[in-house]
């Protein structure tokens, strides 16, 4: 097929999908098609398929970009009303490397206000709903990123993740998403970017519907920072230590764990055991238990220099007047906020967790002897087995209802740790379930490899509607 013909294809799957999902919220069809014109053209006149294939690794490849990141001509909001008018003037770093490999953008995605919340609604673009069932959230912050691959609307995508952004989304959705080992990956030409301690949180990674393009397009991603990591090292998957959490050892802040999340966490462990004759140990990691006042006192703790956080509610101001959540919240009750309640709940809390100084120490010390811990355990051959989200894809607005669900992925991103997030098929309700795979810094390999090996024996992406 020609390249034209594909965009083409993918073109008229997004006219007919999205008005249901609301998932990109602007798209560069026109564009889109002169650059497949020239594809073909180029492969035509070209100088010979190897030379090609090494030079633009995914020549042709219809992708979708969140729309957190600068891509030229594009809105650039992160879902801030007083952004609405912001075009991207230049591509972010990531989205650059893309396109000089030759992939093809289509659209930006939606997300999350200012990327700080699990659900993907926002005064600018609405909300986003989940393709498997419209009444159900697609994750945040890069939830229409998930939505658009589930639904088949895009080859691959962009998205980054500070607490479980990438994560949350492709589990919500039942597609992968990977989540590289800290400090790989740039994340320069996104908004909010990461400043002062952030930066070594924060994570830009691939997103997509089959395991086998995480690698190609992590290695496009990473650019020369990819010699980092050990992906031209074969994996011998009998030869990996697995390990295995099921919960997190009950914090008060957080869901219990889904049966069925955890009969497909059994069935993978039965799986790994029965095919490929290694042994699943099981863990308890105590201080996983306060995963969310770890991640929580990291975010906003100084980073070597001295340098404070940067403060949330000076985000939703964005080089504006300061906004104060107290009275926002007020506005919001009255429907006259241009910010969502989350965001306010975010600002309100981050006042909150200035009072405590102390405490906060404590929790950022008990955070490094985790990482210690953590890297202790896995090693150089070792991945964990982890629930990616206490509960399956969970109804609008009631993510509100348990705001911090989400330190089950959060944790990993104070750790700095790689982690591949694997669908693992369909719930009794027809909603995706899934996994987190876990390794060591810069052991991305081991985890990109198991995803691979689960793909094969749990069949990965199902088409939503198929059931």
């Amino acid at each position: 097929v020609t390249c034209v013909e594909v965009v083409e294809a993918y073109v008229e799957r997004i006219k007919e999908v999205n008005p249901l999902i609301n998932a990109i919220v602007k798209d560069r069809f026109e564009e889109a098609l002169q650059e497949a014109r020239q594809v073909d053209k180029l492969l035509s006149e070209g100088p010979g398929n190897d030379y090609l294939e090494e030079k633009f690794p995914l020549l042709g490849v219809p992708i979708t970009v969140k729309e957190a990141f600068s891509l030229h001509g594009m809105p650039n909001t992160s879902g801030l009303v007083n952004r609405r008018n912001v075009i991207a003037t230049s591509d972010a770093a990531v989205v650059s490397r893309l396109k000089q490999a030759g992939a093809i953008p289509l659209g930006v995605t939606n997300c999350s206000e200012l990327c700080m919340w699990y659900e993907s609604s926002n005064r600018v673009y609405g909300r986003t709903n989940n393709p498997y069932d419209l009444q159900r959230i697609v994750g945040g912050s890069s939830g229409g990123e998930g939505g658009v691959l589930a639904a088949a609307c895009s080859v691959i995508g962009v998205g980054s993740d500070i607490g479980g952004s990438i994560r949350m989304p492709a589990f919500f959705n039942g597609v992968f998403g990977h989540k590289p080992t800290t400090g790989i990956v740039p994340n320069d030409g996104q908004f909010p970017n990461a400043q002062g301690v952030r930066t070594s949180f924060l994570c830009t990674g691939p997103m997509c519907r089959y395991a086998e393009d995480l690698e190609p397009m992590l290695r496009v991603m990473a650019g020369p920072g990819v010699n980092k990591l050990k992906l031209n090292e074969k994996v011998s998957l009998e030869k990996i230590k697995f390990h295995c959490m099921d919960h997190d050892g009950g914090s008060i802040f957080v869901s219990p764990v889904d049966k069925e999340i955890l009969q497909a966490q059994k069935k993978v462990v039965e799986h790994l055991e029965g095919e490929l004759g290694v042994q699943v140990q099981r863990v308890a990691i105590h201080k996983m238990k306060y995963s969310f006042q770890i991640w929580s006192a990291m975010m906003s703790s100084k980073d070597s220099n001295g340098q404070e956080a940067q403060l949330f509610t000076d985000l939703l101001g964005d080089h504006g007047k300061p906004v104060w959540p107290l009275w926002e919240l007020m506005k919001w009750l009255v429907g006259m906020s241009a910010h969502t309640l989350p965001a306010i709940a975010l600002g309100l809390t981050e006042k909150v967790m200035k009072l405590n100084p102390g405490g906060n120490a404590k929790l950022v010390s008990m955070g490094k002897s985790l990482q210690e811990e953590m890297e202790a355990l896995l090693g150089p051959d070792g991945v964990l087995l982890y629930p990616s989200h206490p509960t399956i894809a969970p109804r609008h607005h009631s993510p509100i209802c348990m705001p911090f669900n989400f330190a089950y992925t959060a944790i990993f991103n104070v750790l700095g740790l790689p982690v591949t997030q694997c669908p693992l098929g369909l719930s009794s309700e027809g909603l995706p379930l899934g996994i987190q795979l876990v390794a060591a810094s810069y052991n991305d390999h081991l985890t990109l490899a198991v995803a691979r090996y689960l793909e094969k024996a749990f069949g990965g992406w199902v088409l939503p509607g198929k059931v």
